[in-house]
């Protein structure tokens, strides 16, 4: 019995947002351990390079990178991604336990929602139209729509990590996810190319010789290490129940937005195949918002009763503390 494409996409898809999910969570304390001991990366430490936790948790994603990777050769973005809804769960129900980041009820309703729809959206997902060769893919890239895609999204993270970061990074969650997933969504689509570009060289037909599948080559390794940057930055700073479902909404909705235009992934399909996908991703959306929500609640019910989008109580402390020592130096504490 064959096993189809879509369905092997599906089982990477699945078996990555496991390993990322919890490499959020280890990567969590390995910069919460780092924190303590040294500079917080966050305010651009990088002690916990030395921290094993945080090497455990990249090993954890990168496997799971490399497992979603995979899935992009065989499914489209469209099915693939949104799955990552999934590591969403993983990393909530983690964090309950590990960081004692308390998962409520309407968390459980938003765990849910995201499971849901992402199983309608895998019953209505497109078949894969794979390319024939990496110039095809070239071609694609190389569309006007596209290009205005790309030009668009790098002008918007060029204003971000030069304008906004340095005034509203420390505050503003959108800052750091929006240069993430902006550069994501670009990630995503070189990095389909270069599997497609290894699975027809495993098939002998070599696509080593073309320029081509060494500048998507480059481009992704200089995407993935920014990403990885500013991950790193966000989830220093934020809440982790706040980055994970943050990132996902935005990254998703971008890399499919990416795909659509470069891969016409909807193309060929009815009306009511692409309105049940789109209504399953709405439902993941919503689930996201809504364990986004619950897990706020509580820290700002201790305040003034207000909900913020941007800086959680132990960031604040860690914030105040460290301008705190700057004005009186750390004999203060002694």
């Amino acid at each position: 019995m064959s096993v189809s494409s879509n369905t092997r996409g599906l089982i990477l898809a699945v078996v990555s947002s496991g390993f990322i999910g919890a490499s959020f969570i280890l990567k969590k304390i390995g910069l919460k351990r780092a924190g303590a001991a040294g500079t917080r990366a966050g305010v651009g430490g990088y002690t916990y390079l030395l921290e094993p936790l945080w090497w455990a948790g990249m090993i954890m994603m990168i496997l799971g990178e490399v497992a979603n990777f995979i899935a992009y050769v065989f499914a489209p973005a469209v099915l693939v991604t949104p799955l990552g809804a999934l590591s969403i769960i993983v990393s909530a129900v983690l964090a309950h336990f590990l960081l004692k980041e308390r998962l409520q009820k309407m968390g459980v309703l938003g765990c849910v929602s995201c499971i849901v729809g992402s199983v309608v959206i895998v019953i209505h997902a497109p078949q894969e139209h794979t390319p024939n060769s990496v110039l095809e893919v070239w071609n694609l890239a190389t569309q006007p729509a596209f290009l205005f895609y790309a030009a668009a999204s790098l002008s918007a993270v060029l204003a971000l990590v030069l304008h906004f970061e340095p005034r509203y990074g420390q505050t503003n969650i959108l800052v750091y996810l929006g240069i993430c997933s902006l550069m994501g969504s670009l990630t995503v689509v070189s990095i389909k190319a270069i599997g497609i570009a290894i699975k027809l060289t495993l098939e002998g037909i070599s696509q080593l010789a073309y320029p081509q599948t060494w500048f998507f080559i480059s481009v992704a390794v200089v995407l993935v290490i920014t990403q990885l940057n500013y991950l790193n930055k966000a989830l220093d700073t934020f809440n982790t129940a706040i980055v994970s479902p943050i990132y996902y909404v935005m990254f998703t909705t971008l890399t499919i937005i990416a795909s659509a235009i470069m891969f016409k992934d909807w193309s060929g399909q009815d009306v009511s195949s692409i309105a049940s996908e789109i209504c399953g991703f709405i439902t993941v959306l919503s689930g996201t918002i809504i364990l986004h929500s619950t897990k706020e609640q509580e820290p700002a019910s201790n305040a003034s009763g207000t909900i913020s989008w941007y800086v959680n109580v132990d960031s604040m402390k860690n914030i105040e503390d460290d301008h705190f020592v700057t004005l009186h130096g750390p004999e203060c504490f002694q």
